[in-house]
Order: C-alpha cells, then structure tokens, then sequence
C-alpha cells in the first residue's frame, strides 16, 4: 500500500493539531485538538485496513521520511515500511491513550458565509506573525466582510486588513463582528468557504479537497 503526497501533507497538518491520531478502518481521517476547540475531518483515497494508533505524528512522519517512495503493510498491531531494501516496524498506540474525536459535528445554521483564498489566508496570518497580533476579527456589513489582524484587548492595536467575498448573511444586525485566535487557524493550504454559526463555532470547508476544520469562536 502505499500513501499519496496529499494524504502526507494532511498528516503534517493535522500534526500541527494533535501530536496524537487515530486512524479507524476506512478512508476517513479525523483529528481534534487537546483543548476541543479544532476538529479536522478529511477524506482520503486510501482505504486503510485495520485500526492505528499513532502516539507521536511527528515521529512516525520522521520514519517516513527516511524512505523515498515506501510501501505500507498495516497489520493488527503494527505497520512495516519498506523501500530500498529496508524497513521499519513501527507499533501502535493503545487508542484508549489517544486524544480523538467522540462524535460527529452538525454545523447549525450559518450567520454568515464568506470564501477566503489562500492567498488572502497567508497574507493575514504573515501579518500577524509579524506584527505579533494574537487575533483575527470578521467584520462586516450586508453587503461586504473583511478579515482584520488585531490585538482585541489592546484598543491601540495595530490591525491589518484585508476585504473578502461575502456569500450570504443572516445576522439581523446591521455589522456583525467574529473574533478568532490565530494560533486556531491551522489549516492546510488551500482556498476555503467558511461559515460561522451564531453558537460560536466555524466551519472552513476547503475547495480544493474533501478537507474541513470546525473552529471556536472566541466569546
């Protein structure tokens, strides 16, 4: 069996989430943060065959990466990576140590629906790395939205903007405001349509791959 770049890339991702994942029997990948505030879900193109646990992400990344194009063979208890004549059995994780998703989310209603691409993503989350703003606020009216790097607590902050598309709004407000954390946008990269509900959370649907993260919203 082997395993795409894309699949790989997903794993990097959902790493950078949890340190831990549990793979059930399928084709269906699924992780959540330790303080359940990100859910990822994605579906892949590989089947896999039996249930794996895997501890530390990272590390079973890391012994990928010593082949260049391996083979997979997922038994009951552990995986064997082959290429070039060697080899590395790696076991699994008891899932009961694992941090994991326990139910399907619904997302409800949405407030308002907007698409962001990967460019306007990247540029906004580089300005707030740089100008070290530790939130991100959706702002808009009826008929446009935006995205603004901010320190929400500090009304002297620096901001950095950037106007977006808005789909659809249902707030009955005139403006409507949504703060997130930014260190809680840990999305691959990609363009995205992105709905926030009035309970606060968000739901970022990827456009480019079956891929979507349901994020809070900060009160």
């Amino acid at each position: 069996m082997k395993l795409s770049k894309q699949t790989l890339e997903i794993f990097k991702n959902f790493s950078t989430i949890n340190s831990n994942i549990l793979i059930r029997p399928g084709n269906v990948l699924t992780t959540i943060s330790p303080q359940k505030n990100i859910l990822a879900k994605a579906v892949v193109e590989e089947e896999f065959p039996v249930e794996v646990g895997i501890w530390d992400l990272n590390r079973f990344l890391a012994a990928i990466g010593l082949f260049d194009d391996p083979d997979f063979d997922f038994n009951e208890k552990s995986v064997t990576i082959r290429g070039g004549g060697s080899s590395v059995k790696y076991y699994y994780s008891e899932p009961k140590l694992l941090t994991v998703p326990t139910q399907e989310i619904r997302t409800p209603a949405s407030a308002i629906r907007f698409h962001i691409t990967q460019e306007d993503l990247q540029d906004v989350l580089k300005a707030a790395a740089v100008l070290q703003l530790p939130n991100l606020e959706v702002r808009g009216d009826d008929t446009n939205v935006g995205i603004v790097a901010l320190e929400k607590m500090n009304i002297s902050s620096n901001e950095f903007s950037r106007d977006l598309k808005l789909i659809e709004k249902n707030v009955k407000e005139p403006f409507f405001t949504y703060t997130f954390k930014t260190e809680n946008l840990k999305l691959i990269r990609g363009n995205y349509n992105v709905n926030i509900t009035e309970n606060i959370v968000s739901e970022f649907v990827n456009t480019n791959i079956d891929l979507t993260y349901w994020i809070a919203l900060e009160p």
